[in-house]
């Protein structure tokens, strides 16, 4: 989760920083970029999964015939991978959406005082954006620790990958242990609910530092 969100915001704000000063073509330029996260993830994450395999893949970083779902480290390079790839252009598209509120005047004001482009990013656009970046980053949180469809795709939860949500399927589905299982599931829930209240609160109190600093 946190490796998978951290580059995703990390190339989901470079991305949206060249749709939002796209001088042409901006359309194509989005729909192009939009396309992975069109994608249904279950064939995204069987795409991935054959491309990395031995005899049916092309990629072949980890070594010749060497299956990168034999190893813990390798199998969840494979899944963050997979993940970054296909939401990246969400996360992309919640940031565009803060970067279109941001006043261009005031971006100019600050070019004309002198401030180059990475202060103009950080002292301005960065603070503006800041909800749009935690709301985000909350999306993705919770996607991220709630992931299924590609894990169970790629390794079922072998070679120690399996998370909360393939834990709780294991136990009440493949054990039929219907109190354990309830039980997991009653934890995700507190859990996401513990994350969205956490975020909830930081997008509260840094949009009051933000009006209170206007």
């Amino acid at each position: 989760t946190v490796c998978s969100v951290a580059i995703e915001l990390v190339l989901g704000m470079l991305i949206a920083l060249v749709m939002h000063r796209a001088i042409f073509g901006r359309g194509p330029v989005r729909t192009a970029i939009l396309i992975p996260y069109g994608i249904v993830t279950v064939v995204a994450a069987f795409a991935w999964k054959y491309a990395f395999q031995p005899s049916t893949g092309f990629v072949h970083i980890f070594g010749a015939n060497t299956d990168p779902f034999s190893s813990r480290a390798d199998s969840f390079f494979v899944i963050i991978a997979t993940e970054v790839w296909k939401t990246t252009p969400f996360m992309a598209l919640l940031l565009l959406a803060g970067l279109a509120l941001v006043p261009d005047e005031l971006l100019e004001a600050a070019k004309v005082d002198g401030a180059n482009a990475f202060q103009r990013f950080f002292r301005i656009t960065l603070p503006l954006i800041r909800p749009a970046v935690l709301v985000a980053v909350l999306f993705r949180t919770l996607d991220a620790f709630r992931v299924f469809d590609t894990v169970f795709i790629q390794t079922r939860g072998a070679q120690d990958t399996e998370t909360v949500s393939i834990l709780g399927y294991n136990v009440l589905i493949n054990r039929v242990n219907i109190g354990l299982g309830s039980a997991v599931s009653v934890l995700i829930f507190i859990a996401v609910i513990l994350i969205a209240v956490l975020f909830i609160k930081g997008l509260g109190a840094s949009t009051a530092q933000q009006r209170g600093e206007v």
